[in-house]
Formats: C-alpha cells, sequence, structure tokens
C-alpha cells in the first residue's frame, strides 16, 4: 500500500511542492491528468509549509500576502485561489488596515496605510515639499504594476500588436534600477527609504533592483497586507486536498535522484529515478526546484546546450537568511506589536547597510543593520492560546558566512552549535531595539541558518527568492518554463515570480503550456470559492466559528496543553 504510487501510470510528475508545484497540479489534474508530485521533506509546501516547536506554529516563508479583499477589481491573490478551486477553505486575516507596515529607519517612524490613496495623502501630509513627485511617483508605480498583469493574458493577434502602446510605462522604465527611477521623482532621502522600504520582499537593494519588479511588489500590497489562519501550512493543506480530490498524488519523504532523459539531439525528459533507484514514467516532467538544481543535478551538464550551461554559470541566487522563531511570555500590545509587520532599519545609506549585513564576518558588529518582526498570533487571532506569542524575526546575509558548514549532515558539530549560539544572541540584540527586554521573556527560541533552508527546503545556497530579482535575472532574461529539453517544464520562483502568489501563478502559467490554455483559462470566477477575510484587529468582525476556536485554542492552555513549565 505504501508504494502503490511507483505502479501507477503518470500523465504528469512534478518535483517539488511548492505553492507553484501545488497549484501546476492542481489546474492539471483537474484537466484530467494523473499527476504525482514527489516532496523530498516530510511535509508539502517548500517555503510554505508550517511547523510546530512545543505545540507553537511558525512559517518560514508565509509573512503576509497582499490583494486577497473581495470588494473591486485586481484583487489577483483572491482570484487565483478562487479559480484554483480552493478559496473557500482559506480565510485570511487583514494586518493592521492603519499600520500593516511599520517603517522604523533609526528614530524616524512610518506606518503604511491599506489603499493607495490613503498612502500618498499620508507621505504628503509628512513632505509636504515632496508633495507632486510622491503623486506622479506612486500613480507610475500603479500604471506599471496594471501594465505587467496584461502580459499573461496577450493571446490574440490584436493582443500582440497593441501590447506595446498599451504597456509604454514598462517599456519606458522596464531597464532601469529601483534607485534611478525615484531619484528622478523624489529628492527627500528619508522619503526614499520609506517609499523603498520593501525592497526587503524582493532581496535586493535599491541600487541593483528592478523598478519594475519591485513596482509589482508594492502594488501587491497597496490594498494592505494579510495573513492566513494556520499559517502558510492551510494555503498548502488546501491544496493537497484539491490534488487529492481529483485522484492524483503528492508524496512527501520521497526525493528525486534524477531526471531521466532519452534522445542525442532532441533530447526528451520521460521520467524520473527517486533516489531508493525506482524509476516512474509520464508524458511531462515538471521542476519546481530551483533551475540550478533542475539543469545540473537532476540532468546533468552533459545533457544540455552550451547556451543553457552559460547561463546556469552566470545565474546568482538571491540573498539567504537568518529566521529567529520565538515563543515569548509577555504582553507583547503592551510593548508596542500589533498585526502589522515590522520592517526596522539603521538610518544611513540604504544600500551600504544592506551589503554590510552582506558580508562574511556576520559577527563583526553587536547587532544586525536591519530585521524584519513578525508576530504571528498577532496576525492569526486563533492561533493566540492567552499567554504565548510567537515571533519570526528576520535579517538577509550572504550564504558565505555558512559556506564551511555546507557538507554537514544533522548531526551539527559543535562548532556549528556555537557559531549559531552565537548569531542567535546577536538576532535578540538587534530585536530588543524594537522590543525591550524581550530576553526575558523568551520561553523557547531557535533559529533557521542557510543551512537549514538548503536542508528542508532544498534552496540553492539557502536563497530565499530562488534566483536573484536584478535586471538580468526577471522578465525575458529570466529562466524559461518550457525548457530546451522536450516534455520537461518548469515553475517556481526563479521562472514568473517569487512569493507565495507569484510563485503559484508561475504554476499556473506552466500547467497552461501544458494544457495548451492561457491563465485567464485556468482561472475561472467561482463565487462559491470566496475567500473568508477579517480584520485581525477586529474581534467584533469574527464569526461565531472562529470565536469558537479561540475559546478552544485559550482552553487547552488552561487544561495543561501547550505549557512550558
Amino acid at each position: 500500500m505504501k508504494d502503490d504510487f511507483k505502479t501507477e501510470k503518470y500523465d504528469t510528475i512534478i518535483i517539488g511542492s511548492g505553492a507553484g508545484g501545488l497549484a501546476a497540479a492542481i489546474c492539471l489534474a483537474r484537466e484530467g491528468q494523473k499527476v504525482l508530485v514527489l516532496e523530498q521533506h516530510d511535509v508539502p509546501g517548500g517555503w510554505c509549509h508550517s511547523f510546530y516547536l512545543n505545540g507553537h506554529r511558525f512559517t518560514p516563508g508565509v509573512h503576509y500576502v497582499g490583494l486577497c479583499g473581495n470588494e473591486g477589481e485586481g484583487n489577483s491573490t483572491s482570484e487565483l485561489y478562487e479559480g484554483l478551486g480552493i478559496g473557500g477553505e482559506l480565510t485570511f486575516f487583514q494586518m493592521n488596515p492603519n499600520a500593516y507596515e511599520h517603517c522604523w529607519i533609526g528614530d524616524e517612524r512610518f506606518d503604511y496605510p491599506s489603499t493607495h490613496e490613503e498612502l500618498i495623502e499620508r507621505l504628503q501630509e509628512r513632505f509636504p515639499h515632496e508633495k507632486k513627485g510622491i503623486k506622479k511617483y506612486l500613480d507610475l508605480v500603479k500604471r506599471v504594476s496594471y501594465q505587467l498583469s496584461l502580459i499573461p493574458e496577450v493571446k490574440t493577434f490584436w493582443d500582440k500588436v497593441t501590447i506595446p502602446f498599451r504597456t509604454k510605462d514598462m517599456g519606458k522604465y522596464g531597464l532601469f534600477t529601483l534607485q534611478r527611477v525615484i531619484d528622478w521623482h523624489i529628492k527627500d532621502p528619508l522619503l526614499k527609504d520609506f517609499l523603498n522600504i520593501q525592497y526587503g520582499d524582493h532581496g535586493v537593494e535599491p541600487d541593483r533592483a528592478s523598478f519594475v519588479l519591485h513596482a509589482a511588489l508594492m502594488n501587491h500590497y497597496l490594498k494592505g497586507g494579510y495573513y492566513p489562519m494556520g499559517g502558510g501550512g492551510a494555503i498548502i493543506k488546501a491544496m493537497t486536498k484539491a490534488i487529492k480530490g481529483y485522484g492524483s498524488t503528492v508524496k512527501t519523504s520521497t526525493g528525486v535522484k534524477r531526471i531521466l532523459i532519452k534522445g542525442d539531439k532532441q533530447k526528451h525528459a520521460t521520467g524520473v529515478e527517486l533516489e531508493d533507484g525506482t524509476q516512474l514514467f509520464a508524458k511531462n516532467i515538471i521542476s519546481n526546484a530551483d533551475p540550478g538544481i533542475t539543469y545540473n543535478q537532476l540532468i546533468g551538464k552533459e545533457n544540455l546546450s552550451k547556451k543553457l550551461t552559460k547561463k546556469l554559470g552566470k545565474a546568482k541566487y538571491s540573498c539567504t537568511s537568518l529566521m529567529l522563531f520565538l515563543t515569548v511570555d509577555m504582553d507583547v500590545r503592551a510593548a508596542g506589536l500589533d498585526s502589522g509587520n515590522i520592517w526596522m532599519l539603521e538610518e544611513g545609506d540604504m544600500n551600504a547597510n544592506f551589503r554590510r549585513n552582506q558580508e562574511a564576518d556576520i559577527l563583526s558588529d553587536e547587532t544586525f543593520t536591519g530585521m524584519f518582526i513578525s508576530c504571528t498570533t498577532l496576525k492569526d487571532p486563533p492561533s493566540f492560546d492567552g499567554r504565548y506569542h510567537t515571533i519570526e524575526a528576520i535579517t538577509f546575509i550572504n550564504y558565505e558566512s555558512f559556506k564551511k558548514y555546507e557538507n554537514e549532515d544533522l548531526d551539527r558539530s559543535d562548532e556549528y552549535l556555537d557559531f549559531k549560539a552565537r548569531i542567535t544572541e546577536k538576532m535578540i540584540k538587534t530585536l530588543e531595539k524594537a522590543i525591550p527586554n524581550v530576553r526575558e521573556h523568551i520561553v523557547h527560541k531557535d533559529l533557521g541558518t542557510p543551512i537549514t533552508n538548503e536542508y528542508y527546503v532544498n534552496s540553492t545556497k539557502g536563497s530565499v527568492y530562488g534566483t536573484e530579482k536584478t535586471l538580468k535575472h526577471i522578465g525575458p532574461f529570466a529562466f524559461k518554463p518550457k525548457s530546451e529539453i522536450e516534455n520537461l517544464y518548469l515553475c517556481g520562483a526563479s521562472i514568473a515570480a517569487h512569493g507565495v502568489a507569484g510563485a503559484s501563478y508561475s504554476g499556473v502559467q506552466t500547467a497552461g503550456l501544458i494544457l495548451g490554455k492561457k491563465q485567464n483559462e485556468l482561472l475561472l470566477p467561482n463565487p462559491e470559492q470566496k475567500l473568508h477575510t477579517y480584520n485581525a484587529e477586529d474581534p467584533s468582525e469574527y464569526p461565531d466559528w472562529i470565536l469558537k476556536k479561540i475559546k478552544v485554542k485559550k482552553a487547552k492552555l488552561a487544561s495543561g496543553v501547550n505549557k512550558f513549565e
């Protein structure tokens, strides 16, 4: 029974169960294909999976999602989950509508509201001398993002003829960096920093980041931030349930050793070989792994063209991360936290500070130059037991800091554990800038490192966003969803877009190539699959079933479950 999946015949085998792989699987299985998703980790989800430490949930790769509302147009994340047929399974809490992003730069503070218009008004009030530039710049951001969304829908001959005219702003600014474009519109250094602070969501400093990509990211959150009830794992649970409902399979703890290739001049992918030597065959193979892992490890350079080999050699991957997972016994609201994120950066040049954090000797300073702080028990109220809160604090670093430990197995060396302990202390010292004396209230702590990312998510050098989101790795320069090898496809953060929604849309588009359908043909409106959304800061909005979940969670603590003593 356990190995029955090895005797089945499949239309498509998908390597990796990240959001992109699972979205592709839903689209294919819904069209009648027999799909097998293979995951090397013991739980599906990739960066979106959730895990528990002493009964408290953490999600390494899902901290907020945009465009989850049900009112008005352009709620692309709602449309995604509705179109995949899983929206009715999901509930999202809107983070503090008045301040879903708290921007802390030195002693300066600014809060992002949840509408485009309010953001313009608030910035103009704070920076009246930049009134015209603020509106012009943010309107440009909105236009460019809209124009970018038109590209996947190009289908007819007339679409192809008119698309250059309908995307003229994107074409005009497409080859410029974020720094260059904002410098043309804004002069005040602090205002620039507030507008650029979300660069952490793609991991590239402003003077190297693509303006178009950053515009799309800003627009993704111009209606505020949302967090899924149940963390990222809830999204994955809904996706795997849908796949199984269509008669297909998601298999965990099943690593792929190589992709099977046939042919001489024109090579074809015919199946996969598992780590135990079993060979499985399918008409199509989709890899949700990084391009480097897909081509260099699973296929082998001997099966690649010189052109692709050269591209792989030049490819750079995004920065990696340190993630501090804390459970604290304290009133975090009294300490100043709410359901909004905190982006905490040192004052000074934003580009220089980011690069300082990327230096190989990460113990050279007492604290990090920047940190992202998220309290998940405030974002997801039913997860709070009435006493213990969970905090995820993240900073970006360079993989070189951990390179000497890359070949260690789970039985870590004393040197690695000592290094990790010292970094954990530096992370806590940095966090204390936002939450003074938090160390006195920590009941459990753990640190995810680049080595952790490699082991559990199988990301190249622990990268958090796939390939680096510079001009050389996005849009027409990104790796293609249809490979040069027949019947082999790719999806995920390095192909179309990163983030939960971006990677999922990548999976939909890749499935569309196999099925001969456009994105909008695979994501049809479905009123029965609308997302449930509620304000995390307003319990009066919650329906009875959510209030019951909160009551049950608190009752478990009272009965002795999840106690640390």
